[in-house]
Order: C-alpha cells, then structure tokens, then sequence
C-alpha cells in the first residue's frame, strides 16, 4: 500500500449538498433525544414558563428558552463543565448544531448569552424543567417514588483558599500569620516563620472565622479524596427502584447531613406529589397521593440521630439508616427515641435492609460518578447557590434523560455509541468461535457412537 501525502493546495466546492455531510455517532442519539422532548412538547412547556422574563416588543434578540435549555443538558451529555466550553463544543459540532436547530450557516449562542438568560431566568423556572423530565420518566414507567435513598458529595468551589479573609478584621491569610508571628517576638517574619507557626495551630480552617469574599457560600472542607478546598455540598435524593434523581439540591459544605436531610426530602416529596399526581391522573384517589410517595427512607450513618428517627417514625414512614457504633446508650427520659432507634435498628438488620444497603451504595454513587465525573461537574465554574443549583437542576435532568436513553438505545450518552459497531462484529465473532468450538467437540463423540452402533449390526 501506497503512503498518502497531504495536499497542501486544494479547491474548494462551490456548495456542498447536505444530505452528503457525514454522520458521527452523535446523530442518531441526539436526534432520539428531540424526538423525546418533541413528543412531549417540551418547547412549547419552556416557552410558556419563560414567557414572563421575555419582552413583547422591545429587547435585544435573545436565545430561545427552549434552545437554552438544550444547551445545558449538552453539558451533561458531553461531560463539559463550564458554559464557556459548551458554547465552544456547540459551534464546532454538526450533531449539536442539528440537535439544537442551527443550519450550518448559523451563528451559535456564545457562553455571554447563555450565562445572561441562566442570570435572568430564576430558580423556579429551572426546578420546573426538572420536574417535567421527572413527569417524562413517570409516563415511561421509570418512577416509583416510595423507596428513596439520600447521599451527599462535595463540589469544588470556584474559589481558592489562598483568597480568604478574616470574618472580623478583613485581612488575609498571609497578613494574619505575619501578625501572629511579630506578635510572638519576630520582627521580620520568613516563609518558614510562617509555616512553623501555622503548623500545629489549632481550628486554622475554622469556616467560623474565614470567608472567600468573592464565594460566600463556599465553605472549607475536605474533599473526598483527602484535599481540602473550598468547596460545596449537593444532595441526591434517589428512586431506589429505577436509579432515577428525584430531588437535588445545594447547600454549604459544612452542613451535617442530618441538617441537610429536611431540605432534601422535602423538595422530593414536592416533586413527587405534583409529577405523579399529573402522570397517573385519577390514582390513590381513596388515599392521599403524598402519603403513597416516599413511604421508606434509605440513607448512611452520617444521617442516624435520635432527632431525624423520631421525626420520621410516623406510621407509613420506614427509615433503613445505618446505625454507627455509639456503645451502649442511655435511654433515661427518652423513650419515644429509644422506639425509633430500635425500630430502625430492626429493620436495618433485615433482609430487605441489607438489600437496600447494597443497592443505596450502587445506585447513588452511580447517579454521583454520572453526573459530576463523567458528568464533568466536580469543580463548579459558578457562584452563589441559586446559580449553581440552576445548572445543577438541568444538568441532572440530563442523567434522568439519560434513563429513558438506556431504556430505548441501550446507551445514555452519545459517547456509548462510539465503537459499537465494532463491539458487535466482535461479539458475533465470539459466538461463532464458540460455536466451532462445540461442533469439534462433538464430531469424535458422534464418530464414536456410529462406530459402535455398526459394530452391534455387524454382530447380530
């Protein structure tokens, strides 16, 4: 075979007919997706949600809600954290230009116009487009809502720890160690001064007396990998029957998890109402539709306390919390507690207990690998809650589509579909190896009995 040479010089065509453009792996996928939200009338729900933030008259063109909103969920399914990078992916792409509804020709929204509808749309506005995709996978089929498990990972912040400042005084890490140290006889202070004094100095990372003055709302933590950073806290409340995200919300990194908890379940249980209630119409009509959603609750032992057991032993309420190793207790006084601790202990030590304990660590680490690995959102490019939860909502949203993608494709991002072909010529072939393999395998034992079944005529 001949080596090819690059042409250096080249003509281009007068035109180009579209139907000759070559299709990536992207194509069939994202033309499924529209197909999803099309039948379902997806534009018609945003643009009627969005239409009191859009003038009638007077006003710059801006990107169409349901374009946006498009936009976003690219986020998840290409695994690009910043608007910045989606705008760049979205014009450099033809499968997202299709999917979006831009011609080859089109000028694509850059990252200043999707940062500027994402300031001007509020957070209701985003939590509604989450609970329609949740009303979606309730018509497919892929909503329960009675069995919910509750984790919690940490986002890093858009924000350095170098940046904090005192609460009280204002000043800087660095100029509060210098004053440390010329307060304890140094006049002139080196950096090994410093380090020396910070060293063994107890509660320096206190969020009670540190602040980034450009990220309020991060806080100082300790990520899961050991490093600490400025950082925040998203919570997942999970159907435990279908994997699917039933509630998400954002919250300083230094809440304790049984803090947390309220907020998360409430928002799952307020979705799940109205999401049900609109996908079954006419269901749980002899029994209140909120007292059939979220009937048992799956969480770790960062979420056991006597508080959040009692306040859910509530007949039709379950709690499988794992129970930390606490010695033995006194109960003096607190009998109701001692009722929940135990029933709860009981139930944990169930059979169904520990298969929802398997599956709590399967399904939530799952939906939290997905959307913030692969997903591409560990580090938050945003700040302030309500602008980060906004593009979590969406980008979440996204894996819930991506549900329905499996169920339909077998596959939940386009990336699945890279290769297949492939992978399944190379499983056709396996088989056939296989295949071969048995017929040699039985060919002796074949020969073998025609041979003595001739030598039995021969005899007789």
């Amino acid at each position: 075979m001949a080596m090819g040479t690059r042409k250096r010089e080249r003509q281009s065509s007068f035109w180009v007919a579209t139907a000759d453009l070559p299709l990536t792996a992207g194509h069939p996928f994202y033309d499924r997706v529209n197909q999803i939200l099309d039948d379902n009338g997806f534009d018609a729900f945003v643009e009627a949600a969005c239409r009191g933030f859009y003038a009638e008259k007077f006003g710059r063109p801006s990107l169409a809600p349901a374009v946006y909103f498009r936009m976003l969920l690219i986020g998840y399914f290409e695994g690009i954290d910043s608007e910045r990078g989606i705008a760049w992916r979205v014009s450099d792409s033809m499968a997202l230009r299709c999917f979006l509804g831009y011609d080859l020709t089109d000028q694509t929204a850059d990252h200043s116009t999707i940062s500027r509808n994402r300031r001007l749309l509020d957070l209701e506005v985003h939590q509604e487009v989450f609970d329609w995709v949740l009303g979606v996978l309730a018509d497919a089929g892929l909503l329960d809502g009675k069995t919910i498990g509750v984790d919690a990972t940490t986002l890093e912040a858009n924000a350095a720890l170098r940046s904090i400042v005192r609460r009280d005084t204002g000043e800087s890490y660095q100029a509060f160690l210098t004053r440390l140290a010329v307060a304890s006889g140094i006049e002139t202070p080196t950096r090994e001064d410093l380090v020396r004094i910070d060293k063994n100095r107890k509660n320096k990372g206190s969020n009670d007396d540190w602040e980034n003055p450009h990220d309020p709302d991060a806080k100082i933590t300790k990520m899961k990998d050991g490093r600490t950073h400025l950082a925040h806290k998203a919570e997942h409340a999970v159907d435990m029957k279908t994997g699917a995200i039933v509630s998400v919300t954002v919250q300083p990194a230094n809440r304790g998890d049984t803090t947390s908890l309220g907020e998360t379940l409430e928002q799952a249980g307020d979705s799940l109402v109205e999401v049900l209630a609109n996908a079954i119409p006419g269901a749980n009509a002899k029994v209140p539709l909120s007292d059939t959603v979220l009937s048992e609750i799956v969480a770790d032992k960062g979420y056991h306390s006597n508080a959040i057991l009692l306040e859910h032993a509530r007949p039709g309420i379950r709690t499988y919390i794992s129970e930390p190793d606490r010695g033995q207790r006194r109960w003096t006084g607190k009998s109701a507690e001692r009722d929940a601790v135990y029933a709860n202990r009981r139930r944990t030590r169930g059979e169904r207990g520990k298969r929802l304990m398997k599956k709590r660590g399967e399904l939530i680490d799952r939906s939290f690998a997905h959307c913030y690995d692969t997903g591409g959102m560990r580090r938050t490019h945003l700040r302030d809650h309500p602008n980060i939860l906004k593009r979590v909502l969406v980008h979440v949203a996204g894996f819930n589509l991506s549900l329905i993608m499996r169920k339909l494709m077998g596959r939940g991002t386009p990336r699945g579909l890279q290769g297949l072909h492939a992978r399944l010529i190379a499983r056709i072939l396996m088989h056939w190896a296989l295949l071969k393999r048995s017929v040699k395998r039985q060919a002796p034992i074949a020969a073998h009995a025609s041979g003595k079944q001739s030598f039995q005529l021969a005899a007789a």
